[in-house]
């Protein structure tokens, strides 16, 4: 009889896709899935270790699996793994402990589990910092969506000082061409249309390799300007019949020079969509978050991506009350933030997180004043993505459809744009997957285009 597996992811995108490849080898396994719910005999939880409630969710979820069945297998799994081996190799709760570069290994390492009469505690956890090949891991989802996420690198050189990450995930490793364009192909063949490259620091993509004509490696590189590997890997997946749209996870700010602003404007199938991680609009705050840029230069990049697309989405992230932020430096956030006007804005409060040089740092900012700034930060960021909205109103836009909804009471699809507006489509119609032009008529308070006139469409199919 099959083992019974379930599931469960913690954290970023990467670990999602992960969870994914690991679900999908064990079923290739002969491991049956079954929900995350008492009853099963193996239990895998992917954790995360980004900040110290990331931590604590992780052993929560750990616990959580042994109570839901205490005779089962628990799999302890990903950053959190890297940074507390030691707290879990003697907590009672997880039997098996499996870091990043080895979650590809997992059916092989149940197997040596399971065949060990003695059912000791498997340990299965390199030294992260020391390891310089990619972890192939493979996923190909079933084709239930229309946009998949494709892993093209892992690790990161950054050392941000409210980051844990290099220490978790590792120096920058980036996956071979060849295997990122078979999977791309493998998702074709499964009917996606739409592609989400993603990693840790996709910026960096490459920056591991030989160049071209030298014997120079790079596996420190700690920037990645003009990233000529970055830009040759969208221009292969670009050639890919069937691939309709390339979307780009999130960006280092130094990666966008004109020249790579230029040649990626020319690649159609790349979505006018950039998210770049600002953190803060304030340089003194900058500055002792480690970041490698200052508001002027973040400026000149998004003024860079306006000068070659012509209503591009421009995304970031914002830490509020980072250590030693002032009133005056969150107003300089909130001004700069105004300013540049952003589509969209993911707001996150400080969470101090042990190991980390921010942690020690003196001028830590009370709950209530992070809150409070975070609210203000919110706000704005609602208010910019109607504005942003409202400039495609009256224009003919591109919309992948993705799932059926009832918006009112009415039958309708909904999908995003290429700019990854949310779009809203009043229609008894099934367009899942399909690609339609049609002309917004109205935006929602969260910012959703709606069209509610079926004639106004045109299929790009």
């Amino acid at each position: 009889m099959a083992r019974k597996a379930a599931f469960h992811s913690l954290g970023c995108k990467v670990n999602s896709y992960e969870t994914d490849a690991m679900r999908q080898s064990l079923l290739a396994a002969g491991y049956e899935e079954v929900p995350f719910a008492p009853g099963a005999d193996l239990y895998v939880i992917n954790t995360c270790t980004v900040t110290n409630v990331a931590d604590r969710k992780s052993r929560q979820m750990l616990h959580r699996a042994k109570e839901m069945n205490p005779d089962a297998v628990v799999v302890a799994a990903g950053c959190y793994v890297q940074d507390a081996e030691d707290s879990l190799r003697a907590d009672p709760a997880v039997d098996i402990i499996v870091g990043n570069h080895e979650k590809g290994m997992l059916p092989e390492i149940l197997d040596a589990y399971f065949s060990d009469l003695m059912q000791s505690k498997g340990i299965a956890v390199s030294r992260i910092s020391n390891v310089r090949e990619y972890d192939e891991l493979h996923f190909v989802p079933d084709g239930e969506h229309t946009r998949a996420f494709l892993k093209i690198q892992d690790g990161c050189n950054q050392f941000c000082s409210y980051c844990m990450i290099p220490y978790v995930r590792g120096r920058v490793r980036s996956r071979r061409s060849n295997e990122i364009l078979r999977e791309a192909e493998k998702l074709v063949e499964r009917g996606y249309r739409e592609i989400v490259l993603t990693g840790i620091h996709i910026s960096s993509y490459g920056l591991d390799f030989e160049y071209p004509g030298t014997n120079r490696q790079t596996p420190y590189a700690s920037a990645a300007e003009t990233n000529f590997r970055l830009l040759d890997i969208i221009r292969e997946i670009s050639e890919i019949d069937g691939i309709e749209r390339i979307r780009l996870g999130s960006l280092e700010p130094g990666i966008i020079t004109e020249e790579f602003v230029r040649e990626i404007a020319k690649i159609h199938k790349v979505c006018p969509s950039f998210h770049l991680s600002m953190q803060s609009g304030c340089d003194g705050t900058l500055l002792r978050m480690r970041r490698k840029y200052s508001t002027v230069d973040f400026a000149e990049k998004c003024a860079l991506l306006r000068k070659y697309y012509e209503m591009p989405a421009i995304m970031t992230d914002i830490i509020a009350g980072f250590p030693g932020e002032t009133e005056e430096e969150f107003s300089e956030t909130l001004r700069f933030v105004s300013e540049i006007r952003f589509s969209r804005t993911h707001i996150f409060k400080y969470s101090v997180r042990k190991g980390t040089a921010a942690a020690k740092m003196a001028g830590q900012v009370p709950e209530k004043v992070k809150q409070a700034r975070s609210a203000k930060l919110i706000e704005l960021d609602k208010k910019e993505r109607v504005v942003y909205a409202e400039s495609f109103l009256g224009k003919k836009v591109s919309v992948l459809f993705e799932e059926r909804a009832v918006v009112s009471g009415k039958k309708a699809f909904k999908g995003y744009t290429r700019e990854y507006v949310p779009f809203i489509f009043y229609t008894g119609r099934d367009l899942a997957n399909e690609i339609i032009e049609l002309v917004p008529d109205s935006v929602t308070s969260r910012g959703e285009l709606v069209a509610r006139n079926e004639t106004c469409t045109q299929s790009v199919n």
